[in-house]
């Protein structure tokens, strides 16, 4: 009975992967950022960039992970730009409302602080955000996103202010 179970196991597991398909892309865009909580700071707009990998797990549902450089900060009144770069890995789960069209995202974002602040922060490093948005699948290969990210820490123990950005991005996947 085990043996009939493991070789039915081996066979769902293999026709699975046999179903996936993988998609890997590049995209870059606009980010729209402030810190949400922070006194006396308005909008910056910045870029991200970076790479995307689709994992295609059923024609309704794929997880897709993706490595960007994102430059997010505020403009803090009296001073200036107030600038903070990562290495952003979003993770997100993907449920398609029209299949390989339109698909709605949401899952977490693990930032890394790249850039020269990274002195003046040493012990805030990184964030952990939520994020959530839409992609359009435009044609063969080209793709259109609108996401928003909401941290969930502060960007620095004695500064009041969560990462928030909203994002338009412009990509293509390699198909």
């Amino acid at each position: 009975m085990k043996k009939i179970f493991l070789a039915f196991a081996f066979a769902a597991v293999s026709f699975g992967v046999q179903a996936q398909g993988i998609d890997f892309g590049l995209k870059a865009g606009a980010n729209f950022a402030n810190l949400n909580g922070a006194d006396n700071t308005e909008n910056i707009t910045s870029f991200h960039a970076g790479a995307a990998l689709e994992l295609n797990l059923v024609p309704s549902f794929s997880i897709q992970g993706e490595a960007l450089y994102s430059s997010q900060g505020a403009e803090v009144k009296g001073v200036g730009d107030f600038n903070l770069d990562y290495i952003a890995v979003p993770v997100m789960a993907k449920f398609y409302i029209l299949p390989d069209k339109l698909s709605v995202m949401a899952g977490p974002q693990f930032s890394f602080l790249v850039d020269e602040a990274e002195e003046a922060f040493e012990n805030k490093t990184f964030d952990i955000a939520a994020a959530g948005g839409l992609e359009l699948k435009i044609i063969k290969g080209l793709f259109a996103q609108a996401r928003y990210t909401i941290g969930f820490n502060d960007v620095n123990d004695t500064f009041e202010g969560k990462n928030a950005v909203f994002q338009l991005s412009l990509g293509y996947y390699f198909l």
